[in-house]
C-alpha cells in the first residue's frame, strides 16, 4: 500500500485539544504526527476517529452487510458493532456465516458476535436453534468479537443451565457479554450485571440506566428508525463519559442514506455536552471495550479515521478505513459486490377466512389489544370495547383498533391472532417477514381480504415487505432469509420510501410503521407482543389466557 500524507486539525480526544497538524500514513497505518503552525492548514478542515455503532443488527437495514458499509461510510461510520442474531433465528450458524463472509468483501470494520438467544424465547416458532456449544464453537473463533445480547434476562436470573454455560463460556475466552434488559432495576439489574454483562441498549428512562451505571455497566443511548431513546439519555453524558456508547440497534435502509453516529454526535453538541465526551463515546468507548482493531489516530494505529469540515454538524468530507479512501463528499468509494442469498421459508399461501376471529363468547365486550407506541420497543396492555360483526371480531377503524397477525413462516400453521391500537390504518394492510426475533410474518390490517393479500405478497416472495388495499399493492422483496435485499442500497432506500408511502396514504401515523410492525412478535420486550403461537404477556413470561 502507498504512503501518503494528510493535514488539517487534529482532533485528539485523549489530550482533549485541537491542533494543526500532518499526519503520515504507511502501509494503512499511522505512521507518525507532526504538529504544525495554524498557518499552514485549512480552516475548515477537522480530522478525527472514524464513528462506530456500539450495537446494530445489519439485518434491520434490509441490506446485506457490503451494501451497508456503502451507505455509512458516507457518514463517517468505519465500523460497527453487529449482533446477527436475527439471521441465526432464521438459518443459524450458516446464517452467522453468511454476514461474516459478505461482511469480508468491502473494506468496513464489522465486528460481529456470538447470538445468545437461538431462539430468542420458547413461545415461538424460529428456523434454528444454537446451543451452548455451538455458541462457544462460535466464540472461539477470532471474527468473533463478543457475546451478543443476552435477552433472556429471567434465565440470567434464575441461572438457567444453558444460559450460563453460554456466559461462561465468553468469559473463559476473554470477550465481553452485551446486555438486553429493558426495565430491570434494583436488586436484579445488579444480579443480571454480577453475572458478567457488560452493556445494556435497552434503558428508557434515565433512572433505569443510572442504577444500571452505578453497577458498573456501560450505556449504550440508542437512537434507531423505531427505539429512540437519545433524549432521555443523553444528559448522562455529562457525568458519565466513559460508560456511554451510541448505537442504532435497528436502521432502516431510507434512515441510513440520511444519517447515521453523526447525527447523534450533531444533536448532542447541539446541547451543549463538551465535544471531546461526545467523541469519546462515539468513536473511543468501543474499540476499548470490545477491543476493536480500529484506530484511534495514535502513531502505530490502523489508519482508520474521516476528515470533516466543523465539529458541530459533522459533515464528513472524507472517509479512510486502513488507510483507504473509502467515501468522499457524500460518495461511496466502495465498490458493489457479488452477494448470494440464503433461505428458510416454507408455508403456502392462505385464504382470508384463515384470517377470521369467531366471537366465542358473545357476552364478551372487551379484548386484549396492544398498544404500539411510536418511537418505542416497549408496548402496553389495553382492553378495550371490540367490534363484532357477524359473529365475528373485527377491525374497528373508526377507534384504530385493528387486526394483528404472526403466520408462522417456517411451516403450515393456524394464524395467532389479535388486535393493536396506534398503527393508524383507515384502509389495507401491512405485512412484514422481518419480525423480531423469529421473524415469522407479521401483519396488521383493516380487513381479511387485504390482510391475506398483504401476507401472501411476502409469501410468494419468499421474504419481504407489503402493502395491500384500496386497489393498490407493493411489496419490497428480501430474498435473504426474508430479511435482506441484494440490490443496490440506495435503490433499496427509494423502493422503502414508496412503500413506506403508501402505508401513509393507507393511514398509518407512526413515523417508521414497518419498523413499528417488526417489533410487535418481540416476545422479550415488555408489556404485550404476539408469536405465532399466540398472545403473549411479557411481564408474567406468559401466554394470555383465552
Amino acid at each position: 500500500m502507498s504512503s501518503f500524507s494528510i493535514t488539517g486539525h487534529l482532533v485528539d480526544i485523549p489530550q482533549k485539544r485541537i491542533f494543526p497538524a500532518e499526519i503520515k500514513i504507511q502501509d494503512g497505518k499511522i505512521h507518525s504526527i507532526q504538529e504544525l503552525p495554524s498557518s499552514s492548514v485549512e480552516a475548515d478542515r477537522f480530522i478525527l476517529p472514524g464513528f462506530i455503532d456500539s450495537h446494530v443488527h445489519i439485518e434491520s437495514s434490509m441490506l446485506v452487510p457490503s451494501e451497508f458499509a456503502r451507505l455509512a461510510v458516507v457518514h463517517g461510520t468505519i465500523g460497527t458493532i453487529s449482533d446477527p442474531h436475527e439471521i441465526a433465528n432464521v438459518c443459524g450458524l450458516k446464517g452467522v456465516e453468511y454476514m461474516i463472509a459478505n461482511g469480508n468483501t468491502v473494506p468496513f470494520k464489522f465486528n460481529f458476535g456470538a447470538p445468545s438467544c437461538v431462539p430468542a424465547t420458547t413461545f415461538e416458532t424460529a428456523g434454528a436453534t444454537l446451543d451452548a456449544g455451538e455458541v462457544e464453537q462460535l466464540l472461539q473463533r477470532d471474527d468473533i468479537r463478543y457475546l451478543s445480547e443476552m435477552m433472556n434476562f429471567p434465565g440470567v436470573l434464575f441461572k438457567d443451565e444453558e444460559v450460563m454455560k453460554k456466559i461462561e463460556a465468553a468469559h473463559r475466552l476473554g470477550k465481553p457479554v452485551d446486555g438486553h434488559a429493558p426495565g430491570l432495576r434494583g436488586k436484579e439489574a445488579r444480579q443480571y450485571i454480577d453475572a458478567g454483562i457488560s452493556t445494556d441498549h435497552e434503558c428508557f428512562t434515565a433512572e433505569e440506566a443510572l442504577d444500571k451505571l452505578r453497577y458498573g455497566m456501560k450505556i449504550l443511548i440508542r437512537e434507531g428508525s423505531a427505539a429512540r431513546n437519545f433524549e432521555a439519555l443523553i444528559g448522562l453524558l455529562n457525568d458519565h463519559p466513559d460508560q456511554i456508547m451510541f448505537c442504532s440497534d435497528d436502521k432502516h435502509p431510507d434512515s441510513l442514506v440520511l444519517g447515521h453516529i453523526n447525527q447523534l454526535c450533531e444533536r448532542a453538541v447541539t446541547k451543549g455536552i463538551d465535544l471531546f465526551k461526545v467523541l469519546t463515546a462515539a468513536c473511543v468507548n468501543p474499540v476499548k471495550h470490545y477491543k476493536l482493531d480500529c484506530g484511534l489516530l495514535q502513531p502505530g494505529d490502523h489508519a482508520d479515521f474521516i476528515v470533516t469540515s466543523d465539529l458541530q454538524k459533522f459533515n464528513v468530507l472524507q472517509t479512510y478505513i486502513n488507510g483507504q479512501l473509502v467515501a468522499e463528499n457524500g460518495r461511496s468509494l466502495i465498490e458493489r459486490q457479488n452477494a448470494g442469498t440464503i433461505n428458510n421459508f416454507s408455508c403456502d399461501l392462505l385464504k382470508p377466512e384463515d384470517f377470521a376471529i369467531p366471537v366465542a363468547d358473545h357476552s364478551a365486550q372487551t379484548i386484549p389489544v396492544i398498544e404500539a407506541l411510536d418511537g418505542q420497543l416497549i408496548t402496553n396492555r389495553l382492553e378495550l370495547k371490540g367490534k363484532q360483526q357477524d359473529g365475528y371480531w373485527v377491525s374497528d377503524t373508526v377507534n384504530d383498533i385493528l387486526k394483528i397477525v404472526v403466520v408462522n413462516r417456517y411451516t403450515n400453521a393456524p394464524v395467532a391472532k389479535s388486535f393493536i391500537k396506534n398503527i393508524g390504518l383507515k384502509t389495507g394492510a401491512l405485512a412484514s417477514s422481518v419480525a423480531h426475533d423469529s421473524h415469522n410474518i407479521v401483519a396488521v390490517g383493516t380487513d381479511d381480504e387485504s390482510l391475506c393479500r398483504a401476507v401472501n405478497l411476502v409469501i410468494k416472495e419468499q421474504g419481504g415487505v407489503s402493502a395491500a388495499g384500496n386497489g393498490k399493492e407493493m411489496i419490497l422483496a428480501l430474498p435473504v432469509a426474508g430479511l435482506m435485499s441484494t440490490n443496490d442500497g440506495y435503490e433499496v432506500a427509494t423502493a422503502y420510501t414508496a412503500i413506506d408511502k403508501l402505508s401513509k396514504e393507507f393511514g398509518s401515523t407512526l413515523g417508521s410503521p414497518f419498523m413499528t410492525l417488526s417489533f410487535m412478535a418481540l416476545l422479550v420486550i415488555p408489556h404485550l407482543k404476539l408469536s405465532d403461537k399466540g398472545l403473549f404477556d411479557g411481564d408474567k413470561f406468559a401466554f394470555v389466557e383465552a
